[in-house]
């Protein structure tokens, strides 16, 4: 079965990479030097986490995140 799982790339000033994690499976997080690097390293993450949900009997998630974008004033 295919799923399709939202990321959020972040890029991290101080230690030059992007970070990327999938708020859907928490505590799957990854980073990479390149943005697709960090995508490459987080479709491995998100195998390596369902596997690791499967082989301790917890279900994986059955539906994705909704994101949406949110405007404010800052000054």
């Amino acid at each position: 079965m295919t799923r399709k799982f939202k990321v959020i790339l972040e890029w991290d000033e101080e230690y030059q990479v992007y970070a990327v994690m999938v708020p859907s499976l928490p505590g799957c997080v990854t980073q990479g030097k390149s943005r697709e690097e960090a995508l490459q390293r987080i479709e491995e993450a998100i195998i390596g986490h369902i596997k690791a949900l499967k082989i301790i009997g917890e279900p994986v998630p059955p539906g994705d995140i909704e994101i949406a974008e949110v405007q404010v004033n800052v000054s």
